[in-house]
């Protein structure tokens, strides 16, 4: 029936296969695929089916069944068919992808239980506690840290910490590996280190890149391992150490060398290389080139034979200079090594110092302050000779050292200090200078009257120089000073001179009554601080031609030139003033004012007076030049035919006139001699002489003096003693009048000295100058006698032998200060005299003549 052919095409299109599983694979699908698929697959299969099976064939197919059948039923089972073979080709290629899948989901559960097994197995080796791996997956990324080291190695658990390389790596690993980090990050560059942590654990690092990743590995070691890994580090950090050393040691400017252990350089720094002229210090090793004489080497291995440290210094030779060098050698068990300290800089300052020493001490010692000092154990290492006198101590006392206590003590008991109430507190006072840093000072007055100024100065290096002023003279001149000045006010205020300073300002400082009754002033105009304009206004009156416009321009300092200067004023009342204006310090000025009115009559009979001396002298100057030339000729034929005479050649002379000619001749000698000395004063006074400055050798000069006064300290059996000890090689001056200078010296001393003493010549250096001073023990010159000493044609027995012409101290005056020197006297009756004559080093110039 129509009615049910629906229901078994139903039945016919949902047939299916049954599965492995003993189900419908149709239902197997409704249970799988959503409603809305399963009714789009139904839709497709019906049309292919329809599709393809034609119509025709399922007409002609139900023609010969011979059931009768129309269109829509054709086309209802043409398209039923079309479905079931959509649904079957769409079930077989299911079938077919479901296999596929499945067999891949297999392969991919096999592949991940393997990448997990993998990923455990990495895991557990990146866990162990042994390493510890940090890893950058790129270039801007921050670092994953990996694993785990041992607590002993001192490596922190935190991340930040552990990247923080500075904070638990010693500096010298921390400082390497970061530079590693860095090469490997940027340039690729891989590396292997061994670091040491601050626990002192070893740990070697590895740093790889690959293409994606970068890995630095640490790795705690084996004890083996370790240690290898701390020798080697050891090895690292001598091997940088050695480095350091020997770069400090090529740059020390003091050679150093480095020998094997069969005494062959192996190494030296360039200061050697230098000091032996080698190009470096390679060459120097090379050649062999030795710093040290063979000698020294052979006394350096002679020494280090029984002590391995050797410390001398040594001379060598350096850049064509000899030196002295500090030599320190040290030997070991494969060699040894030295180094030579360049001393002569030293030597040369030590010696400097010692001169320096010696010339303060000598200086000190001609002082006549007494100086004593004392080391920081208080006992004496110097003292001058002013000290000894002062106190009067024993010689051998002082040079014992004594103890700066004890020599308190031993000047209170030889009651040289004033007993003082409590001896050992007023002691201890004093020496509390040791304990001072600074000066101090003290008054001593002595049991004798005397009064000291001791001061005490702290030495830097401990212990305390003591200077001791002795100030009795000075305080007693300030009082009379004092006293003098008192007398002076009295004398000034009752001087017939008017006396008026000025101040700086122009007012008045000090006046006289003189002054202002001079001038006819009242007295009391002129005071203190009366202004010297005021002064002028009322003597300008006084006056006839007034001077008081130059008197206010010096007060006042609008002079052109500050210089002293005196007139004469003549005021209307017919008196005649002589002022002065004398500069003084600070701005001062004092004028005087003497009334002349009297003396001014005969002053020009003064002047006609002493013009005619003037006269008289010049013509005495003439009259002795003139003579002096007129004799000079005939006294050289004199004694030119008195030679001649004596000859024997010129005929036999009995022995009365062979007398008589030595006494002519003798004579003639000594009037030559007097009329050259007047010529030689004469051409001093005339302004015209000139020295011949030579080097004069000091020991010949005296020795050629010495020989012209031979004969006559012989005839009376007088020593000459000649001390020139302290006297300079040589010294610049005119030979002939030094010598000259000196035979008067010795003559004038020979005259006065007594029958079998002893005359005393000494030369010496005194203030940079050469000092001559001959000494007799004559009866010496009273002190009125020594200030007409050097003036001519006065002679004076005094005791002497014979009376001379009196010019020998007047010549010896003239050409010592021709060399720019001095000479001085020292002399008082019954104890002798001493002539001291100075001359300088080099003349300060040749002079014409003396001024």
């Amino acid at each position: 029936m129509p009615g049910e052919r629906p229901r078994r095409a139903g039945s016919a299109g949902s047939g299916g296969h049954i599965d492995s599983s003993g189900h419908d694979e149709s239902s197997r699908m409704h249970r799988l695929w959503p409603a809305a698929i399963i009714r789009t697959w139904r839709r497709g299969a019906l049309l292919s089916i329809s599709a393809a099976l034609p119509t025709q064939a399922i007409a002609q197919a139900v023609e010969d069944t011979g059931i009768s059948v129309g269109t829509a039923e054709v086309m209802q089972a043409a398209v039923f068919a079309g479905v079931m073979g959509a649904a079957l080709l769409s079930a077989i290629w299911l079938i077919r992808e479901r296999g596929r899948t499945a067999a891949e989901n297999v392969l991919l559960r096999a592949r991940l239980a393997d990448v997990n097994a993998s990923l455990q197995r990495s895991e557990a080796l990146l866990n162990l506690r042994d390493q510890r791996i940090v890893v950058w997956a790129g270039e801007k990324s921050k670092p994953e840290v990996v694993g785990a080291l041992p607590a002993e190695t001192g490596a922190p658990e935190d991340r930040s910490s552990f990247l923080a390389f500075g904070r638990w790596l010693m500096p010298r690993s921390a400082a390497a590996l970061e530079q590693a980090v860095t090469a490997l990050r940027e340039k690729a560059t891989a590396f292997d280190l061994v670091v040491e942590t601050h626990k002192s654990a070893p740990l070697e690092v590895h740093g790889r890149k690959t293409a994606a990743h970068i890995l630095v590995r640490f790795v705690s070691l084996s004890e083996t391992h370790r240690l290898a890994a701390r020798l080697k580090l050891e090895n690292q950090r001598l091997s940088a150490d050695r480095e350091t050393i020997l770069g400090l040691l090529d740059a020390l400017a003091m050679p150093f060398w480095v020998r094997s252990a069969d005494g062959g350089l192996k190494w030296v720094n360039r200061a050697f290389a230098k000091a032996v002229e080698a190009e470096n210090g390679a060459a120097a090793v090379r050649d062999g080139r030795e710093f040290l004489g063979s000698q020294a080497r052979e006394a350096v291995a002679k020494h280090q034979a029984g002590q391995a440290v050797f410390e001398q210094t040594m001379s060598t030779v350096v850049e064509g200079d000899r030196r002295m060098f500090a030599i320190t050698d040290v030997a070991g068990g494969g060699g040894s090594a030295g180094i030579a300290v360049d001393m002569t800089a030293a030597e040369s300052i030590r010696a400097e110092y010692e001169r320096m020493v010696r010339s303060h001490a000598d200086t000190l010692d001609q002082l006549t302050t007494a100086v004593a000092s004392f080391d920081a154990d208080g006992k004496l290492v110097f003292h001058n000779q002013a000290f000894q006198k002062l106190w009067d101590l024993d010689t051998k006392f002082l040079a014992s050292a004594p103890d700066n206590a004890i020599l308190l003590d031993r000047l209170r008991t030889d009651g040289k200090l004033a007993e003082q109430p409590e001896w050992r507190r007023w002691k201890e006072n004093v020496l509390n200078a040791y304990r001072s840093v600074d000066p101090q000072e003290h008054w001593w007055h002595l049991p004798d009257g005397r009064t000291i100024r001791v001061i005490a100065n702290p030495q830097p290096k401990g212990g305390v120089t003591w200077v001791f002023e002795n100030l009795t003279e000075k305080i007693d001149l300030e009082s009379r000073y004092n006293s003098a000045v008192r007398v002076q006010g009295e004398t000034l205020d009752n001087l017939a001179e008017g006396v008026a300073v000025f101040g700086p300002d122009g007012r008045v400082r000090l006046a006289n009554p003189a002054f202002s009754t001079l001038w006819g002033l009242d007295a009391d105009f002129v005071k203190p601080n009366t202004h010297v304009s005021e002064i002028r206004a009322v003597c300008d009156i006084l006056t006839e031609d007034s001077p008081w416009a130059g008197f206010v321009a010096a007060v006042t300092g609008f002079d052109d030139e500050r210089r002293d200067r005196d007139g004469q004023a003549e005021l209307k009342n017919g008196n005649i003033l002589h002022y002065a204006i004398i500069h003084l310090p600070n701005g001062q000025v004092m004028m005087t004012f003497v009334d002349v009115t009297d003396s001014a009559n005969v002053e020009k009979a003064l002047k006609e007076k002493n013009e005619a001396l003037q006269r008289a002298d010049q013509l005495k100057n003439d009259f002795v030049q003139h003579v002096s030339y007129e004799l000079r000729s005939p006294l050289t034929n004199i004694i030119g035919f008195t030679e001649l005479l004596a000859l024997p050649d010129t005929g036999p002379l009995t022995p009365r006139q062979r007398d008589y000619v030595g006494h002519i001749g003798s004579s003639s000698s000594v009037l030559l001699t007097i009329v050259n000395d007047i010529l030689d004063l004469a051409t001093v006074d005339a302004g015209i002489m000139e020295l011949d400055v030579g080097e004069i050798l000091v020991d010949s000069t005296i020795r050629a003096a010495s020989d012209l006064v031979t004969e006559r300290l012989r005839e009376h059996a007088i020593v000459l003693d000649i001390d020139v000890s302290r006297a300079p090689k040589s010294f610049n001056g005119d030979e002939n009048r030094v010598r000259q200078v000196l035979f008067n010296l010795l003559s004038n001393a020979a005259n006065y000295a007594p029958e079998g003493s002893t005359i005393g010549l000494t030369c010496e250096m005194s203030a940079g100058n050469v000092q001559f001073s001959v000494h007799d023990d004559g009866p010496g010159m009273a002190p009125d006698v020594l200030d007409t000493v050097f003036r001519r044609f006065e002679p004076r027995s005094n005791g002497g032998r014979r009376r001379g012409a009196g010019l020998g101290l007047s010549i010896v005056k003239s050409f010592v200060e021709l060399h720019g020197g001095s000479v001085r006297i020292d002399s008082a009756k019954d104890r002798g005299t001493t002539v001291v004559c100075q001359f300088p080093m080099v003349p300060a110039q040749a002079r014409a003549a003396a001024e």
